[in-house]
C-alpha cells in the first residue's frame, strides 16, 4: 500500500478521536461552563449534524480545487475548529469550533476516499479505503480512551490541544506523500450531482444508513444495558467500548480485503450476521461474557459494511465520485441519528434498554433486503444487453473454412 494511505489514516486518526472523545469529557465540559449534561450534549449533536450538512457543502465548494489541496484545506480547518474548541471562552464558542471542525469531516473521508482508491489498482481499491478508515477505527480503541485520560487528568482543553496538533500531522503528511491528483477533465459540479439520478448510488446509501444505523441502535445505549442488565460496573463501559473498537478495526481489514474480491457476496454476508448478533444480543445481554463477545462482533460485523458500501457508491458514481462519496459519510452519521432516535423511543415505551437490539436487527435486515434488491436490479439491467449481444452473434453468417 502506498504510504500516501498512511497520512490519510493519520487525518482519520484525528478525526475520529475528536469526533468522540467529547462523550467522555461532556461532565467536564458542562461543569466548566457551568451548563447541563443535556445542554452540553449539543456539542456532540451540533457535530453530528455539522458532518450530515457539512459534506456535500464543503465538497461542491472545492469543486474547482484539486483533491489534495482540498484535503489539506479541510486539515486546516479541522485543526482552527479544535483549537477554537481548546480556547474557548464560552460554551458558545466552544459549540461553533465543534461544527467548524465537523464540516472537514465528511468531505475529508468523501473526498480521501477518491483519493486512496485512485492510490492502487482496480483489485485494491476496497483495501485502500479500508485502510484509511482504519485510523477512525484505531481512534477508538487508543484516541477517544486515552484522550478522555488526558481530559480528566490535565483538563479537556489540553485534549483538544493535543487533537489540533495530530491534525497538524495529518495535514503536514498529506502535503509531503500525497501526490498531487487534479479532478478529471470536464467534470463539474452538475456532474457529480448527476450521480445521484442513478438509482443504485441511492441504493448504496440508504444501506448505508440502515446498515450502520443498526449498530448504533444498540451501541449508543450500551452503558445502561451492560450495567442495568448485565450487571458490570460503570466503570467497565469504557473498557466494553475498547472491545467494539477492536472489533471495528479487524472487521474494517476483513471488509477491505473481501470487497475487493467479492463485493455484494460480503455485503450479504456482514448485513446478516450484524441482523442475527443484534438479535441475540437480547439474550447475551444477560451474561458478562456473552455480552463482551456480542459487543466484539457487532464492532466487527458492523464495519465490515463500511469498506464495501463507501466502494460501492464510488463505482456507481462512476466519472463523478467526490460529492456522492462524501454525502455517503453524512449517511453514516444520519444512521447513527435515526437509530439513536429510535432506540430511545423503544425504551421510553417501557420495552427495555435491551429493546434497541432489536431496532438494531430489524435496521441491519432492512439493509441486507436493499442489498438483494440492489444486486437484482442491476442484473436485469445487465440482462438486455447480453441478449441482444447474443441475438447479434447469432445473425452474424457463419464462416465457411475451406
Amino acid at each position: 500500500m502506498p504510504l500516501a494511505l498512511l497520512a490519510l489514516a493519520i487525518g482519520a486518526f484525528g478525526i475520529g478521536t475528536t469526533e468522540f472523545v467529547i462523550m467522555g469529557l461532556l461532565p467536564d465540559v458542562g461543569s466548566d461552563f457551568g451548563v447541563s449534561i443535556p445542554t452540553a450534549g449539543l456539542l456532540v449533536t451540533g457535530y453530528a449534524l455539522g458532518v450530515m450538512f457539512g459534506a456535500p457543502l464543503m465538497t461542491a465548494l472545492g469543486s474547482r480545487m484539486s483533491r489534495k489541496r482540498m484535503l489539506m484545506l479541510l486539515m486546516a480547518l479541522f485543526v482552527v475548529g479544535n483549537l477554537v474548541s481548546a480556547l474557548a471562552p464560552a460554551f458558545a464558542v466552544m459549540l461553533i469550533g465543534r461544527v467548524v471542525a465537523s464540516l472537514a469531516h465528511g468531505a475529508f473521508f468523501g473526498i480521501g476516499s477518491v483519493v486512496a482508491a485512485g492510490l492502487v489498482g482496480p483489485d485494491k481499491k476496497a483495501g485502500a479505503i479500508a485502510m484509511m478508515f482504519t485510523g477512525l477505527t484505531v481512534a477508538n480503541v487508543v484516541g477517544v480512551p486515552l484522550g478522555t485520560l488526558i481530559g480528566q487528568w490535565a483538563g479537556w482543553r489540553v485534549t483538544f490541544g493535543i487533537v489540533a496538533a495530530l491534525g497538524v500531522v495529518g495535514l503536514v503528511g498529506i502535503a509531503r506523500l500525497v501526490p498531487e491528483m487534479p479532478r478529471p477533465q470536464g467534470v463539474h459540479l452538475r456532474h457529480e450531482l448527476a450521480a445521484f439520478k442513478n438509482a443504485q448510488v441511492l441504493l448504496a446509501m440508504a444501506m448505508t444508513v440502515l446498515g450502520f444505523g443498526g449498530v448504533f441502535a444498540a451501541i449508543t445505549y450500551i452503558a445502561p444495558m451492560t450495567t442495568h442488565v448485565t450487571g458490570f460496573a460503570d466503570g467497565s463501559v469504557t473498557w466494553l467500548l475498547v472491545l467494539f473498537g477492536l472489533g471495528m478495526v479487524a472487521g474494517n481489514l476483513v471488509g477491505g480485503r473481501f470487497a475487493d474480491r467479492a463485493l455484494m457476496p460480503m455485503l450479504y454476508v456482514s448485513l446478516g450476521l450484524l441482523a442475527v448478533v443484534l438479535a441475540l444480543f437480547t439474550v447475551t445481554a444477560h451474561s458478562k461474557v456473552l455480552a463482551a463477545v456480542t459487543i466484539l462482533l457487532i464492532g466487527a460485523l458492523g464495519f465490515a459494511t463500511v469498506p464495501p458500501l463507501q466502494k460501492r457508491v464510488l463505482d456507481q458514481a462512476h466519472g463523478a465520485p467526490t460529492l456522492a462519496s462524501a454525502v455517503n459519510i453524512g449517511a453514516f452519521n444520519l444512521g447513527n441519528a435515526l437509530s439513536a432516535w429510535l432506540g430511545g423511543l423503544v425504551i421510553a415505551a417501557g420495552y427495555g434498554y435491551t429493546a434497541p437490539n432489536w431496532v438494531g436487527a430489524v435496521l441491519a435486515a432492512s439493509a441486507l433486503v436493499l442489498a438483494v434488491v440492489s444486486a437484482a436490479l442491476e442484473r436485469r439491467a445487465a440482462a438486455p444487453s447480453t441478449v441482444v449481444a447474443g441475438a447479434a452473434a447469432a445473425e452474424r453468417p457463419a464462416t465457411v473454412h475451406q
